[in-house]
């Protein structure tokens, strides 16, 4: 991969973040890099008024800044604006905000030098990564905060992941033999102007819930193994005259999913007319999360290859102040997906209180001894909290906006705060996952002999693994954590 020429994709940023992929940059970006520093020291010597360049900052546009001081306004900036709270983010994101950060750089329309985008591939490459806090974003004149924390290091400031620990950046650079560097005239703004916190957010969830999105399928197929539900709801020809891309992809998995399977075989002879709305409607349901995903990753993916940063140099004569950091574009697709998370969970928590009931076959509970024994009663609420929590998380944090900046960010994205609840709703829904698939395997517990579909018995046996059938009460939340922790090691198959 070459940065700043190649297409990344949300899946090449993680692959160069595990180093399973290699990216570099060749002499087309750099030249391209070197040209654009160029032009930016035109312009300092020439007596052009450029925002960011030979200015202040924010309301302070209007304030010319002398070709003498224009290192000291650089270094100004990042200290003054490394005011983020809160925990870090993990290291992987840290990690994601920096690639993203030097494709966007590598382009050629910041006017950073080619020693301090080289620096940053070194510091990856060598596994210097920055502390980042995760508050103090408005997603607006680009992810301020966070970014500044982000170059820190460059500077010899800040702190730096060192392995799993946390270290002073001076000790680091020490002893991997690096000077802090200087900052040249607009490289400052070039570092902190962009959407890289929010986009780092954004690639994180698309991997998770890509897999989640699978998984979630896979769950509603075992539980309608469990339920003995119909499979007739997931025909092709149902979803060919409501041609959703979502719901028929999911429909047609579904299928998959059940195939051969001898629990539906003893569905087509009962008197049962239809099945409630969380098994009959999975392929609308969990489709339009679906739907929802490819629209994250679309946004995603044309975020990750643009230019984000303020003002943009176009060439010795011509640089744009312009909004391209603004986190609008990313805020809301970020909260629809959210939104669409959520939904899987609760869709998921419905079909976990059907197997309950004792309806069907099942005894209710999914325990024989009930009344000595809770069973799984308590489970249930344990996922009913975890969706709820992900409705209250589900409030759209891009239709608030507060002014910052003396009124100059008259209108800010909030879209950090989005990227966060959005990977939130995915942890919860790790969880609420874990107790539908616990549900459903005790539940095909009842329906031996029968078998079900090759790959139902397939993850039947990944789950029975970790998790006995249940008896009579033992410390169940001690299961609820193994079939978590198989989801976060991803090993269900899932297609």
């Amino acid at each position: 991969m070459i940065y700043g020429v190649d297409v990344f994709s949300f899946h090449d940023v993680l692959e160069i973040c595990k180093k399973t992929n290699k990216a570099k940059l060749n002499k087309a970006a750099k030249d391209q890099i070197l040209k654009s520093q160029k032009n930016v020291q035109k312009i300092v010597e020439s007596d052009q008024c450029v925002y960011g360049i030979n200015t202040g900052f924010g309301p302070l546009c209007d304030t010319k800044i002398s070709a003498d001081e224009t290192a000291q306004l650089q270094y100004n900036l990042i200290i003054s604006h490394a005011v983020g709270v809160g925990k870090p983010i993990d290291k992987q994101l840290s990690k994601i905000m920096m690639i993203a950060k030097v494709h966007a750089l590598s382009k050629g329309f910041s006017g950073v030098s080619l020693e301090v985008i080289e620096r940053m591939i070194l510091m990856l490459e060598k596994d210097i990564i920055p502390v980042v806090p995760e508050q103090g974003s408005v997603g607006a004149s680009g992810d301020l905060a966070p970014l500044a924390h982000l170059v820190l290091p460059l500077l010899g400031l800040g702190q730096v992941w060192e392995g799993d620990q946390v270290s002073e950046t001076p000790e680091v650079l020490q002893k991997h033999d690096l000077e802090p560097l200087a900052l040249g005239p607009k490289e400052g703004l070039g570092l902190i102007n962009g959407t890289q916190f929010i986009l780092a957010h954004a690639i994180k969830g698309l991997e998770k819930f890509e897999y989640l999105l699978d998984l979630a399928d896979m769950t509603a197929a075992m539980s309608l193994e469990a339920y003995r539900g119909s499979q007739s709801p997931f025909k092709k020809e149902l979803h060919e005259i409501r041609p959703f891309e979502g719901s028929k992809k999911v429909a047609a998995r579904m299928l998959k999913f059940l195939k051969n399977s001898e629990n539906m075989k003893a569905h087509e002879d009962c008197e049962r007319v239809q099945d409630p709305y969380s098994m009959r409607c999975v392929p609308q349901v969990h489709g339009a999360s679906r739907n929802a995903f490819e629209h994250l990753k679309a946004m995603a993916e044309t975020e990750l290859n643009s230019v984000t940063d303020n003002p943009i140099v176009l060439s010795a004569e011509e640089s744009i102040s312009g909004g391209n950091f603004h986190g609008q574009l990313m805020a809301l697709p970020l909260d629809y997906a959210t939104l669409a998370a959520a939904e899987l969970g609760n869709i998921s928590d419905r079909r976990s209180y059907l197997l309950l009931e004792g309806k069907y076959g099942l005894p209710r509970l999914l325990t024989e001894s009930s009344g000595l024994n809770s069973g799984f009663m308590i489970p249930q609420y344990t996922s009913a909290a975890l969706v709820t929590e992900n409705k209250t998380l589900c409030f759209p944090a891009s239709a608030d906006s507060i002014p910052t900046s003396l009124g100059q960010e008259d209108h800010v994205s909030m879209g950090s705060i989005s990227g966060r609840k959005f990977n939130q709703v995915l942890g919860n829904l790790v969880n609420i996952l874990a107790v539908e698939l616990m549900f459903a395997a005790q539940g095909l517990e009842f329906r031996r002999p029968a078998k079900c579909s090759k790959i139902i018995e397939e993850n039947f046996a990944i789950l029975r693994s970790k998790v006995t059938k249940l008896e009579d009460d033992r410390l169940i939340g001690k299961d609820m954590l193994a079939i978590a922790e198989l989801i976060n090691e991803r090993q269900f198959i899932v297609n």
